[in-house]
């Protein structure tokens, strides 16, 4: 399934201006061949807009949801979003996917929150492993920070999960993230990672881009750089196939002596 990654922080503070900037690039992912489209964390709203999280928080089936949606079924591709999900009283970090015909596939809510700020605006979601299936692969949800919990990566890949979702807001002087870590990911567990980020300035962070699709051989398929970008690659089953039956790793754990980690 070719996969697109729109690194963009798009409008931070304007939903309207954002969706825009969504059927903008969703058009030219088409155009490509995509039958997927990642945007980065929080990309609806914006990231450092401060209060205005939840002032602009929405249910995963608000009016922002049927919208995204219009433009799923317009551009017949899916499209993965990050925003800020209304829940009650509760505002979750969230990314949610929807199909190239409009349906709700899954939605996931960040279950490790990044300091101050985000605990500050947000509720961590308390499910770890957030599937669907897709294009014949089973994608998994998840948000920024939680990548860089193994734990987290590895319980997608004992679950099943081929294409890890992974929208962002790395920032600086992190970048060792995008550019070491989740390539690494891919490799000890087997699976396609589609890590999207946020690029420059909002506020305090500064975002570093370098978004990139790496396989289960630890290579990045894309990568963009630090400006606004859409980049497009594949994800192959029969190569992750092969890579599976190649690599031991999954095979040769020994559960029983990891019980201290819990």
């Amino acid at each position: 399934m070719r996969t697109a990654l729109l690194q963009s922080s798009g409008r931070p503070g304007s939903t309207v201006e954002n969706l825009q900037v969504l059927d903008e690039a969703a058009g030219r992912a088409a155009a490509s061949g995509a039958g997927l489209l990642v945007t980065a964390e929080m990309f609806l709203t914006g990231y450092a807009i401060g209060d205005d999280i939840a002032r602009l928080a929405e249910p995963a089936d608000g009016d922002a949801a049927d919208a995204v949606a219009e433009i799923a079924g317009r551009h017949g591709l899916a499209i993965a979003y990050g925003y800020p999900e209304r829940a009650g009283e509760a505002v979750h970090n969230s990314v949610q996917l929807i199909s190239a015909d409009g349906t709700r596939l899954a939605n996931y809510r960040k279950t490790h929150l990044f300091g101050c700020f985000e605990r500050d605006h947000f509720t961590p979601g308390d499910q770890p492993v957030v599937q669907a299936e897709l294009g014949g692969l089973t994608v998994g949800l998840m948000v920024c920070y939680d990548v860089e919990f193994p734990e987290n990566v590895r319980a997608h890949a004992l679950a099943g999960t081929d294409l890890l979702l992974v929208p962002t807001a790395q920032m600086h002087p992190f970048q060792f993230v995008a550019e070491s870590l989740v390539p690494v990911r891919a490799f000890e567990n087997q699976m396609y990672v589609a890590y999207v980020n946020r690029v420059g300035r909002e506020g305090e962070f500064d975002f570093v881009g370098l978004s990139v699709l790496a396989g289960p051989d630890g290579v990045a398929r894309t990568r963009a750089g630090r400006a606004e970008e859409l980049v497009v690659a594949d994800t192959d089953p029969a190569f992750l196939a092969a890579s599976r039956e190649a690599n031991p790793y999954l095979r040769d754990r020994r559960p029983g002596l990891y019980g201290s980690l819990t």
